[in-house]
């Protein structure tokens, strides 16, 4: 290889690690908290002893891991004290309230609005029940007043939308207190395993892209968001980042070497596990754009 080609590509190496720090420099990521092994092993156990099926227990050892990491980053219930979880399975809910004192939990589902159902789990001390309120995140506005909850768990929710994202941010943005947190869970389209499919060129690159034969009705994942792209919805929709973090899928941990391809070629390494996890809080001093130009045509 010439000379000057050489020290062209070190220049440029040079100049993107420069880049690189500026961008951390000016609007560095948020601080994560570390990790309680106390904390998460009191999580582990409540999960494995809720009652469920062969099925449900198929998706507990698929999931726990992730379930485990998200209640960890709960915070404790401050203000209003109510909680609400999008999507419920209903084992988030239980812990927030049997664990993290959250006085009243609510949870929520896709169906017809102003419909809801009462459910239940089982639980050592007695049983955790809440209300499943029945709505569309894309299109309804939520059945409950401005400022409602002190927390609002979207985990697992946003990859599966088909129109209109920022609409469910929105009115969770409304529905939580002055403060209140919001605590999202997505794949991260631009983990390790993600690259290393997309560079093989065999397999998809999306962390899911398969779809469901159980239930034939549920949309796949439609489109996956990279982390700064979950930073980037969370100030369009008027929140302040707090915790930004990705975490290796255990299922999907390979592709080590493309961590070392990104190094070798001055590329960011950060942010590149498989799962994302952002907590952020509602500011009503923020501005908003309901249709940011990188999610809309």
């Amino acid at each position: 290889m010439p000379a000057g080609t050489v020290a062209l590509r070190l220049i440029r190496g040079a100049f993107h690690q420069i880049d690189i720090r500026l961008t951390r420099w000016w609007a560095p990521l948020p601080q994560v908290s570390q990790r309680d092994p106390a904390d998460e092993l009191r999580f582990r156990d409540f999960f494995r002893r809720l009652p469920s099926d062969e099925s449900g227990r198929g998706y507990m050892e698929v999931h726990l891991p992730r379930l485990v990491r998200t209640m960890t980053l709960a915070p404790q219930p401050l203000g209003v004290r109510r909680a609400l979880e999008l999507g419920a399975y209903l084992h988030m809910a239980a812990a927030l309230h049997a664990l993290c004192g959250y006085p009243e939990v609510r949870a929520a589902d896709f169906g017809p609005l102003g419909q809801s159902t009462r459910k239940g789990v089982a639980l050592a001390g007695g049983e955790f029940a809440c209300n499943v309120d029945l709505f569309d995140v894309e299109r309804d506005q939520f059945p409950y007043p401005d400022g409602y909850f002190s927390l609002v768990l979207c985990c697992e929710i946003l990859e599966h939308l088909v129109r209109d994202p920022m609409h469910m941010m929105f009115e969770i943005h409304r529905i939580l207190s002055s403060g209140g947190a919001l605590l999202l869970t997505t794949p991260n389209c631009a983990g390790l395993t993600c690259l290393a499919n997309l560079l093989e060129g065999r397999d998809n690159p999306q962390i899911y892209s398969r779809y469901s034969r159980s239930k034939p009705g549920d949309p796949p994942h439609v489109r996956e968001y990279t982390a700064y792209e979950i930073a980037a919805l969370m100030t369009a929709s008027g929140f302040e980042t707090k915790q930004l973090l990705t975490e290796r899928i255990e299922s999907r941990d390979r592709a080590v070497w493309v961590h070392e391809l990104l190094s070798r070629n001055h590329l960011d390494t950060s942010l590149r596990g498989e799962q994302t996890y952002c907590l952020a809080v509602g500011r009503p001093d923020l501005p908003q754009d309901r249709y940011p130009a990188w999610l809309y045509d």
